[in-house]
């Protein structure tokens, strides 16, 4: 059984969203499944953004972030939810990461060999993206970019592997079946903790 942490990063804590139906759907199946759960809901918490290099290599980690690696520490596999805004996941969420992968949490210098070592090797992710667009317009013509950026330059870098990813397209139109149909895989994946 998997220690699974469930990141939500809509921006908005006010009112309900898809993102937040995707986390509910994945608790409840991994629960159901034997999984262990924590969820950490990134509108909900308070912590500044780093504005310099020196902040980020040396600032102090507030209470709220500081609970966020400890979640991360805890888990072996990482599900991150997020909207697409503006072609890239919102503000709020980069801002998170930023603060939560630090140097000395999640890498630090290391050797000629090995510039940087990763230190939270030996844990996977599940990125789950939703969109107003449907998924494959942004899969092929725009390339993803957002998501194999997180892949590669902040989850991989810091040692996630696999980090698989989930495009969920069309969640503003009026089509239940559609969406009903990918709630049906994120409990698919939520059982097998993928």
């Amino acid at each position: 059984m998997k220690k699974i942490l469930i990141i939500q990063g809509h921006p908005d804590a006010g009112n309900a969203h898809f993102c937040d139906v995707i986390a509910q759907k994945y608790v409840s199946a991994a629960g159901s499944a034997g999984h262990s759960t924590k969820q950490i809901n990134v509108a909900d918490l308070d912590f500044p953004l780093i504005v310099n290099k020196q902040e980020f290599d040396e600032g102090e980690v507030c209470e709220s972030i500081k609970d966020a690696q400890q979640g991360i520490s805890w888990a072996n596999h990482v599900v991150v939810i997020y909207p697409l805004w503006m072609g890239d996941m919102p503000a709020l969420l980069k801002g998170f990461w930023e603060q939560v992968l630090r140097p000395g949490f999640a890498m630090r210098a290391g050797s000629p060999d090995e510039p940087f070592k990763k230190l939270l090797k030996g844990k996977s992710a599940r990125v789950f993206v939703t969109m107003g667009m449907p998924s494959p317009v942004y899969r092929w013509f725009y390339k993803a970019h957002t998501v194999k950026s997180l892949k590669r330059n902040i989850l991989s870098f810091c040692g996630f592997k696999p980090v698989n990813f989930s495009l969920i397209g069309g969640v503003y139109e009026d089509n239940d079946d559609v969406l009903y149909h990918e709630l049906s895989k994120v409990a698919h994946l939520g059982r097998d903790g993928g």
